[in-house]
């Protein structure tokens, strides 16, 4: 074996290989795959291969439409049998709301390219002559998915990535993992030592152990699946055309033809299994090829309700049962992207459809290997999503919901009880007593919304028994005080005597020239995409505080600190858990706060954009005059053991000035008034500061920082696409992210965000559009549910463009 490569593959299933056969594809072709068994001889081999098209995350369908058409080409691009059965596929929906999402999957099709019609039960049963549509309301039918064998599919990208001058090593298992301080990874094996720049982790089941041996770890469950092959099905034997896969919620299953027998998978809605619980759910390093005794108990009610659906298979023995391991992280997307913590470690794991998105995560994770960037936005699927809290018992739990609702649709609002209070603040059971309703960001529960009167929300996709509360809240912040708890920030101090040329030359803006001065910064990548934002405040010469939101905790940390690698005189520090954050804000606030300080709260003293360590009620603190809502306010951040203590006094002080919780459900209707942008949706990995409008964030004037020439190059050449901000006609639900934009009937562009503005009565949303489209004034059309609503873009914001309420 050789003993150096440039990246090291540490697992032969569909991850890895299809990982290995992208990055040979963009050039990287001294790759080295290392399996300790055979290829595909974790998870891979028994997967029952099921590439659906169906499915509404605009960019996990990105990655299963790609897929979808690389498989097809397969087998002719590498001489290896692939099997692509494209038979398509059809969705049930037995819910009103079901049929709702349908249209919202057929418009991300739209966009990205696949097909979805949406049909009524007569056209299913002409499809399907076999099965029976009592209580379905109408399919979701995906022309252009369908099944492949798994371990030709995962062979023959082997193949592919052989022929493309990679190595694959088998029966060779990694024993442990060590960094050198240059950053370069020995990986130690049965058969020697390999040296290399970059370690993957594509080890399925076993990728925490992988993990550990790096000394991290990843949240990543086992869970036990099982599905059947049916004796042969006489009527399928005359019949040339084949049967496509049908998924449906009211068997929580699929079932499909498999040659001419049938096949059906079972997720169960209750009491689902874990594998090696003797073990607390971690493989024996011999176990490959291992499958388990079927829980039949468990699968059996679920198997009839196939059979009602199926009658033709209820007859029919058993040929064939296959009960295995499958991979679940807590958000049942994978892991991609680099390991917490780590130089030039990565995850490629954690996919619970590992055969449909095998291809996809392998061709946009080696884009970001390889150039630094992807070109779909990988925040969504960044290992650093989860931070320390997930790993054990709480991804263990989310895996269990995952799997348990496989079938069943999250509707927007719906809040799930897995795992839930990960990460709490003092003030949480206050503020649920006071009617808050919780959500959960990066583990953190914060306030969506309050309820006045002990209702509940009806989660939908159109406006619902809440949407009048939410706005209250949004008048209350509008017209005289609100109080927030957002102790989710992820929060970092960088000190030190070089912290201010380590800041400039890592951001696009300049640093505050003044004590306490505020900017907004952004991380940009060598080729000048948005990599992350935070607001920075300068306490002093050697002293900033760094804010970012929640989801971004990790991923920014690590982009401070391996920048800070080898830099004397900065140090960088995570006190996201050590300090907590009230958000005051409205027309009242100063009114509120001047009684609980002696520091000066006017704009003389205290301007708007400006930090200060000051006392309020006694407590010290930093004071940030910014928020996320456009008003006049403070964000007052306090140790997190002083929180409660905080919110009382505030509370106190402002029940003269009607003041009011609000959450973030008002967050994100106050922000799209004031056409505030937010990272994960409208900045993302995708886009330069150019495409992002965002270009009054970047400082000309400093020659050297990372991204700068990048960006000016974007810049001279002309962007092709633009974020542009637009209202949309009124109707009964808003723009939500993911639809599409039409110039008449030509797709045009997809939305980021949305949300119904409460204050000024417009449903406002962010998109990215064709360059030509992206004047203000100019007339587009955004789908909606299935509907057309008629679109214009905005010049400013609805609300205070000029800024008036944040300075008064």
């Amino acid at each position: 074996m050789q003993s150096q490569a440039r990246v090291v593959i540490i697992g032969g299933g569909m991850m890895g290989t299809a990982l290995l056969y992208h990055l040979a594809e963009e050039g990287f072709t001294d790759s080295l795959l290392i399996e300790k068994g055979d290829l595909t001889s974790g998870s891979t081999w028994h997967a029952a291969g099921q590439c659906p098209s169906f499915i509404a995350d605009y960019n996990m369908a990105k990655i299963h439409d790609y897929g979808n058409r690389l498989y097809p080409r397969l087998e002719s691009i590498t001489g290896q049998y692939v099997s692509w059965h494209g038979c398509g596929g059809i969705r049930f929906a037995t819910k009103p709301a079901e049929v709702e999402w349908f249209h919202r999957v057929a418009a991300v099709g739209k966009l990205i390219g696949f097909q979805c019609e949406i049909i009524d039960p007569a056209k299913i049963r002409q499809i399907n002559p076999f099965v029976n549509t009592d209580g379905v309301l109408a399919g979701a039918w995906t022309t252009g998915d369908g099944h492949v064998d798994p371990a030709g599919c995962c062979n023959a990208l082997a193949r592919g990535a052989r022929n493309m001058g990679a190595t694959i090593v088998t029966g060779n298992r990694v024993l442990d993992l060590a960094q050198r301080p240059s950053g370069e990874w020995e990986v130690v094996t049965e058969q020697g030592t390999v040296l290399c720049e970059m370690v993957v982790n594509a080890a399925g089941c076993y990728a925490r152990q992988i993990s550990q041996m790096a000394g991290t770890d990843i949240p990543i469950t086992n869970m036990m699946h099982t599905y059947l092959v049916t004796d042969t099905v006489p009527e399928f034997l005359s019949r040339d055309e084949e049967m496509p896969v049908m998924r449906d919620p009211y068997p929580s299953a699929y079932y499909r033809q498999e040659q001419k027998s049938g096949l059906i998978g079972i997720y169960e809605t209750a009491n689902s299994l874990e594998c090696w619980t003797h073990r607390g759910g971690w493989p024996e390093w011999d176990s490959e090829n291992e499958l388990f005794d079927a829980p039949f108990d468990n699968i059996a009610p679920y198997v009839e309700r196939v059979m009602e659906r199926m009658p033709i298979w209820r007859e029919l023995g058993i040929k064939r049962v296959v009960c295995g391991a499958i991979p679940h992280t807590p958000d049942s997307n994978p892991l991609l992207g680099p390991a917490a913590g780590l130089r030039n470690f990565w995850h490629c794991n954690g996919a619970s459809i590992g055969i449909a998105a095998g291809a996809g995560c392998g061709k946009y994770l080696a884009q970001w290997m390889v150039h630094g960037d992807s070109e779909i936005n990988m925040a969504g699927l960044d290992p650093r999503r989860f931070g320390d809290y997930a790993p054990g018992p709480y991804t263990k739990a989310k895996s269990h919901e995952d799997y348990e609702h496989m079938y069943a649709l999250h509707l927007p609002g719906e809040e799930r009880p897995a795992s839930r209070g990960a990460r709490v603040t003092p003030l949480f059971e206050t503020l649920r007593n006071a009617g808050g309703v919780h959500t959960e960001a990066n583990g953190w529960e914060r306030p969506k919304w309050f309820s006045p009167d002990g209702r509940e929300e009806e989660p939908g996709f159109r406006h619902n028994n809440v949407f009048e509360v939410v706005a209250e809240e949004c008048r209350a912040v509008r017209e005289r005080v609100g109080v927030l708890d957002l102790s989710s920030f992820a929060k970092f101090e960088v000190t030190g005597p070089g912290a201010l040329d380590f800041l400039d030359r890592l951001c696009a803006n300049r640093m505050a020239r003044r004590d306490g001065g505020i900017v907004l910064a952004h991380y940009l990548s060598a080729n000048g995409r948005i990599q992350g934002e935070s607001t920075i405040t300068r306490l002093d010469d050697e002293r900033f505080y760094v804010l970012s939101g929640a989801g971004a905790e990790d991923r920014d940390f690590d982009i401070l600190r391996h920048a800070a690698v080898g830099r004397d005189g900065v140090s960088v520090v995570n006190v996201t858990d050590d300090i907590g954050v009230l958000v005051v804000a409205g027309p009242r606030s100063r009114d509120v706060l001047t009684g609980l300080t002696d520091t000066s709260l006017h704009n003389d003293a205290f301007p708007w954009l400006t930090g200060r360590e000051i006392e309020v009620a006694g407590i010290g603190l930093r004071a940030l005059r910014v928020n996320y809502v456009g008003e006049l306010g403070w964000e007052l951040h306090c140790p997190m053991a002083r929180l409660a203590d905080l919110y009382h006094a505030v509370w106190d002080a402002g029940s003269g000035h009607g003041m009011a919780n609000f959450g973030v459900y008002a967050v994100n209707s106050l922000r799209m008034e004031k056409a505030y942008k937010g990272w994960g949706a409208e900045l993302t990995n995708e886009i330069t500061l150019v495409e992002a409008d965002m270009m009054r964030f970047f400082a000309r004037d400093k020659e050297t920082f990372t991204g700068r020439d990048a960006t000016l190059s974007v810049e001279a050449k002309g962007a092709a696409t633009r974020c542009v901000y637009f209202e949309v006609e009124p109707g009964d639900c808003d723009v939500v992210g993911g639809e599409p934009v039409f110039s008449d009937a030509r797709p045009v562009g997809v939305t980021t965000s949305g949300a119904f503005g409460h204050y000024t009565g417009r449903s406002l949303g962010f998109a990215y559009v064709e360059s030509e489209y992206a004047a203000p004034g100019a007339k587009l059309s955004v789908e909606l549910l299935g509907a057309l609503r008629k679109a214009t873009v905005l010049g400013d914001a609805v609300f205070d463009p000029g800024n008036a309420r944040p300075r008064a």
